[in-house]
């Protein structure tokens, strides 16, 4: 484990990337798809020996990387691996894709974005087995970077709770002394994998149990765990599992609005009540508030039409809000399948904007969720409150107490710096976007799912039809750069180019 530590992590993920195509190929043997099977393989032995020639060409690094050293290499896998994940889908064999096509549908994936131009018809079963599994190791990856490398550099929104520059390790932090960058690497991916795909198992046979196709439940289960949104069947609506699989997928995204489950079954997280996590008591708050004032409206145009009464239906209105507010917030997009009936009970059009806040607001730190994150959103709050309070008492002296003293009155500075950037990128990147030739509603759309890793935020609006498949070349490439940036977290992007990191 020592020597594959200190391997080049590019080199590492190319051999795990060859390792995970073998289960699609065995999937598609025992479907007797054998030309699929063939595919899947002999990508596999290509990206076999690219890692070897690339393992013997670099040499691993002799010094203590920096922080721009960490942030290059765990970045450069957003550039290499989604050309080498998409091999299996280029021959006629795979699916016969264009490589734009293949590369824009696994950078996605990767990013747990989820954006693709295919209907479920037009691949096969083995390759949306693969799609989903590169969602899950997207989240997975992301994972142990947030922890390894994010959190010990001040960023990933951790720069609201110490306060300090992003990109400069706490020196009192053990680990950033005593673990190397590729040993932390390592044993971080050893601690979160078996939770990780424990509780993708876990889901997996309750989705079973709740009446699901096999490989539906498997993909499903993936992208639920990894918020990526992937889905063979197009969402859960058609699946099998109805109303008690909704529950389960309810239950287990709850896991993407808060770091405090995976740290402390980690350990690196002191034990405390529940309730005194920020996040989630901004999570609850808003779940709370946001169905019930959609859930209002709906009704109010049902009382219109004549069917406010039915309290059957408002009842099923309010349980399809509630579910994808909460899937929106932790940026997966599962849709529920009581949400058409709701709308058309309602005589409404979909409240397509809230869903689109609660998908920048995003879901919790250190989780597979994207967006700007709840906990800079609870300090934002909390600095906006203590400043209309001293609107009313000039000389008021605000203080922190409970809760609130995780939140370093430095880190609210780097929250507003956060919230400023992330507002010019949405702005860019839907210029951009525009000067390839889109209209500036499905630019601003796509620029917004691109950000916050959430694709199906432009599926919400059904006269938007698949915009994904109508952007060329030049449009894919602004896109997948935005939806690196808002997967490694915007200020970590901005760290590489500092002066400051640049030295060893």
């Amino acid at each position: 484990m020592q020597r594959l530590g200190e391997l080049p992590l590019l080199v590492v993920l190319m051999v795990l990337t060859g390792l995970a195509m073998l289960v699609p190929a065995f999937h598609a043997e025992v479907l007797q798809a054998h030309r699929v099977a063939r595919a899947f393989v002999y990508a596999a032995i290509m990206v076999f020996v690219l890692a070897g020639m690339l393992g013997i060409v670099i040499r691993p690094a002799l010094r203590r990387p920096g922080a721009r050293h960490q942030l290059l290499t765990v970045a450069l896998p957003y550039l290499v691996l989604p050309p080498l994940l998409a091999l299996p889908m280029l021959p006629e064999e795979g699916g016969g894709l264009q490589l734009r096509d293949a590369w824009f549908d696994m950078l996605a994936a990767f990013t747990t974005t989820g954006a693709t131009i295919f209907g479920p018809p037009d691949l096969s079963p083995s390759v949306h087995l693969w799609r989903a599994m590169v969602g899950w190791l997207g989240g997975l990856y992301i994972l142990v970077v947030a922890l390894a490398v994010l959190m010990p550099l001040n960023l990933g929104g951790m720069e609201v709770l110490s306060g300090r520059t992003p990109g400069r390790g706490s020196g009192a932090a053990q680990i950033t002394e005593v673990a190397g960058f590729g040993a932390r690497l390592m044993r971080f991916s050893l601690r979160i994998a078996p939770l990780y795909a424990g509780m993708t198992l876990a889901l997996w046979i309750l989705l079973l149990l709740a009446g699901e196709d096999n490989l539906i439940a498997l993909c499903h289960a993936m992208s639920t765990l990894s918020t990526s949104g992937i889905s063979p069947v197009g969402g859960l609506a058609a699946g099998r599992a109805g109303w008690p699989g909704e529950v389960l997928v309810f239950a287990f995204l709850l896991l993407a609005l808060s770091r405090w489950p995976l740290t402390r079954a980690l350990g690196l997280q002191r034990a405390q009540p529940l309730w005194h996590d920020p996040e989630l008591r901004a999570a609850a708050l808003l779940l709370a508030v946001v169905p019930m004032v959609i859930v209002l409206r709906l009704w109010w145009g049902a009382a219109q039409a004549g069917a406010g009464a039915d309290i059957a239906a408002l009842l099923r209105a309010w349980w399809s809000e509630l579910f994808m507010a909460l899937s929106f917030l932790t940026t997966t997009g599962f849709e529920s399948a009581n949400w058409p009936q709701a709308l058309a009970w309602a005589h409404q059009p979909a409240a397509a904007a809230a869903f689109w806040g609660l998908a920048i607001l995003g879901g919790g730190v250190a989780t597979t969720a994207g967006g700007i994150r709840l906990l800079r959103v609870v300090a934002l709050f909390r600095h906006s409150r203590d400043e209309l309070e001293r609107l009313i008492h000039p000389n008021l002296v605000t203080g922190q107490y409970g809760a609130a003293r995780q939140i370093a009155r430095q880190g609210v500075a780097l929250a507003w710096v956060f919230f400023t950037l992330f507002g010019l990128s949405l702005a860019a990147t839907t210029g951009l976007l525009s000067l390839t030739g889109q209209g500036f509603e499905n630019a601003m759309i796509m620029s917004i799912a691109a950000l916050t890793n959430t694709a199906p935020v432009v599926s919400i609006l059904p006269e938007l039809g698949q915009p994904w498949a109508m952007v060329d070349l030049p449009g894919r490439i602004v896109l997948g750069a935005a939806m690196v940036l808002g997967r490694l977290d915007i200020l970590a992007v901005l760290v590489l180019f500092l002066p400051d990191t640049w030295r060893g």
